[in-house]
């Protein structure tokens, strides 16, 4: 099925891994998220802790993961690790939801925004939102089918502009904010303020996308080592980061600005911090980074498909699972998710479909977590030979219970999406007996 002689090249070292963890979670929401995370808390103290145990909670998740990515570092990520650790049922619906609506809904989610602030941008009409979307995905996947030495290069080089904004928002706030920056209270009430857990919530969502990195396992160089050690850096600098910001927007703005701002609280800093060219350049920063935010989402999510396809998980599995000859790539899978996220940005909501995912993905989370008691069990209750998760077994629940508390808040915040999600997931389970059954009997049988 797979071309033997034509294998993908684990060429990815630290600072490309690095730059696709980092590159991958920081997109829009910290820019974004700073006025709705202070009004779910209502004071600036209580909001800058939200971000923080929002990291905490993130760096956990990191932390465990990072010890089943040493023991099974292949590509497909959490698609492997279920499959190794619960069987090739859990494995493939696993997969199967984030292959058929999640990857090309949040790569649409995103584009759709970047085409959004391109047009405002430029003054262009609304019109060119969607094209402008779809085009840079295809600039994108059109880079990622190139030997992903290039897509890494862009990641890094992506990621360094996205510090640049993250930079001078710290530098004013740091040097040339308020004093009374800290301690205020929303005066303005908002009718969710005093919910913290809504606030904490909302920031998981911020710091999420760092697990896309596993799904470059088979590329990385001593991904048993590299691999935790990328998840660990990144997540760690991704949470000074995003404190960095909020304490820069918190000294530079009043609290009460900032609520009635906005989400266009960070672009009114812009422009009153640094001026008319000056905003244009933290904006442009932005785009940026949401630019970066793709390419690794388009970069990672391919390989999904891939490792899917090489289980023979996937119809027309010997054409995905075809690498080029010359760039070593997926281009086929790339190709099927560019088609599929651009038919998603014409006729749906990408917004809403990728939230009806968040229930699924965060249970699948959930159950990897669990998944590391059940190797260690698996191993007599010894430590794996590679990384093993600092302060086990409280590490661990810690991730579990915070991703639990993502679970729980989706079923009582948004119970027909959850609900919605696993009728998504349900669907797979006749596909998934219906390829065991056709492909049983004849090693070189596809769909055609």
């Amino acid at each position: 099925m797979q071309e033997s002689h034509v294998e993908l090249k684990r060429s990815l070292g630290l600072w490309s891994a690095l730059a696709i963890v980092i590159g991958t979670v920081i997109g829009s929401g910290i820019f974004f998220k700073q006025a709705s995370v202070l009004q779910m808390t209502g004071s600036t103290n209580l909001a800058l802790l939200a971000w923080l145990i929002g990291g905490l909670i993130t760096l956990a998740d990191g932390l465990t993961l990072s010890e089943i990515g040493s023991q099974i570092p292949h590509t497909g990520g959490l698609y492997q690790y279920m499959t190794h650790i619960y069987g090739e049922f859990w494995g493939f619906m696993s997969g199967w939801m984030q292959v058929i609506v999640y990857a090309p809904a949040i790569v649409g989610s995103i584009a759709g925004y970047l085409g959004l602030l391109v047009t405002n941008f430029f003054g262009l009409g609304a019109v060119w939102k969607a094209p402008i979307a779809i085009g840079t995905i295809i600039v994108i996947a059109l880079l990622n089918m190139l030997e992903n030495r290039y897509g890494a290069a862009f990641a890094i080089v992506t990621t360094i502009c996205k510090l640049l904004p993250i930079a001078a928002i710290v530098i004013f706030g740091l040097f040339f904010g308020r004093e009374q920056g800290f301690g205020e209270t929303v005066v303005s009430i908002h009718q969710s303020v005093g919910n913290f857990g809504v606030a904490v919530l909302g920031t998981i969502f911020a710091y999420d996308g760092w697990i896309l990195v596993t799904n470059l396992g088979g590329e990385i160089k001593r991904p048993e080592k590299l691999l935790p050690l990328a998840i660990i850096l990144g997540i760690s600098i991704v949470v000074v980061l995003y404190l960095g910001v909020t304490f820069g927007i918190f000294r530079s703005l009043s609290a009460n600005k900032i609520n009635a701002l906005g989400q266009n609280a960070t672009a009114y800093f812009a422009l009153n911090a640094f001026g008319a060219f000056g905003g244009r350049l933290v904006n442009i920063g932005i785009m940026i980074s949401i630019i970066g935010a793709l390419n690794g989402k388009m970069m990672s999510f391919p390989r999904i498909y891939y490792a899917m396809a090489v289980n023979r998980h996937l119809p027309f599995a010997r054409h995905l699972s075809r690498l080029n000859r010359h760039t070593q790539t997926p281009v086929i899978a790339t190709t099927v998710l560019l088609v599929l996220t651009s038919l998603m940005i014409l006729t749906v909501d990408t917004d809403r479909l990728s939230e009806l995912c968040i229930f699924a993905m965060y249970s699948f989370y959930i159950a990897a977590f669990v998944g590391v008691f059940i190797l260690r069990r698996r191993h007599g209750g010894s430590k794996p030979t590679g990384f093993s998760t600092p302060g086990y077994p409280f590490v661990p629940i810690i991730a579990i219970v915070g991703t639990s508390f993502v679970v729980i808040s989706e079923l009582f915040f948004d119970f027909v999406g959850a609900a919605t999600s696993l009728v998504i997931i349900g669907l797979g389970i006749p596909l998934y007996y219906w390829l065991k059954r056709y492909y049983k009997h004849d090693d070189n049988v596809d769909l055609l």
